[in-house]
């Protein structure tokens, strides 16, 4: 995979959205322990907006603030599966806290196979919560899914209803997991794993996709993209996730740009530009 444009020389006009961030998060040290300067630099970078996810309900007040404190900020709020240690959420305290008008999502929540696959049974009750939770507060659902085929969707078609929508993030399965999601109502967001040297059957995925139902991220703060893969990553490394997808539609980057930010404000609707 050819190399990738190094952000120096990434002179692009294009304005994007990252689909998924942990501000709260971040190591800062690129920018002198200055969360200003970071959010100044991710301005500089093009990005337009930012989706600050949620990991437990502990650290949920930091998300909250944060996205009170920047406009073009929005939260989520939920529980990930691998925060085992997290207090365990109930369907009516998601619906209560996803009532901030800056809260656009419930969520990260899902499945993690790979690294817990002998704790199920709690990670599948959380799930449920977080469904139950989108079904009636109407927002949609971040979704962390990992060797988990199977049970994610059984339980998204048993819960949902058909009546929750929302994103697999953070994409790594395979296609038809992809393209039952999208089936579903769902969007699949790609972060900087689509720009390593091993991902070949990942970029392979987003050729085949619509590009109608994908969103960029960065995950950050892990999972740079090349050239930066190994660093602290930063919603400003969005450009290089959006240069590599761009490539792989075969689109100009500005294009990518812009119908993946139309992508987000169509999913995440309480979310205002």
């Amino acid at each position: 995979f050819r190399a990738l444009i190094v952000p120096e020389l990434f002179m692009s006009a294009a304005t994007f959205v990252d689909s998924h961030c942990h501000l709260d998060r971040l190591n800062l040290d690129a920018h002198g322990g200055d969360f200003s300067a970071m959010m100044a630099a991710t301005e500089e970078a093009g990005v337009s907006h930012m989706l600050c996810i949620g990991v437990d309900l502990e650290s949920f007040p930091d998300v909250q603030a944060l996205a009170d404190r920047y406009p073009h900020v929005f939260a989520s709020v939920g529980v990930h599966p691998l925060y085992k240690e997290s207090r365990e959420p109930s369907a009516e305290e998601l619906v209560e806290r996803a009532s901030h008008p800056k809260v656009v999502a419930i969520g990260e929540t899902g499945l993690d196979y790979f690294y817990a696959k002998e704790e199920r049974d709690w990670q599948r009750r959380y799930f449920i919560a977080h469904i139950e939770a989108a079904r009636e507060t109407g927002l949609p659902l971040v979704i962390h899914t990992r060797g988990a085929k199977d049970d994610t969707l059984a339980l998204l078609r048993e819960h949902g209803q058909g009546e929750v929508k929302g994103v697999l993030h953070c994409f790594t399965e395979d296609l038809d997991m992809a393209l039952q999601a999208i089936e579903m109502g769902f969007y699949v967001s790609i972060s900087g794993i689509v720009t390593f040297r091993n991902a070949e059957s990942l970029r392979d995925t987003v050729k085949a996709l619509p590009i109608e139902r994908l969103l960029i991220e960065t995950d950050s703060p892990w999972l740079a993209p090349v050239p930066f893969r190994g660093k602290p990553n930063e919603p400003r490394f969005v450009a290089q996730v959006a240069e590599c997808v761009a490539e792989l539609k075969g689109v100009p980057v500005d294009e990518l740009a812009r119908v993946t930010a139309d992508n987000f404000f169509t999913l995440f609707s309480k979310a205002q530009r």
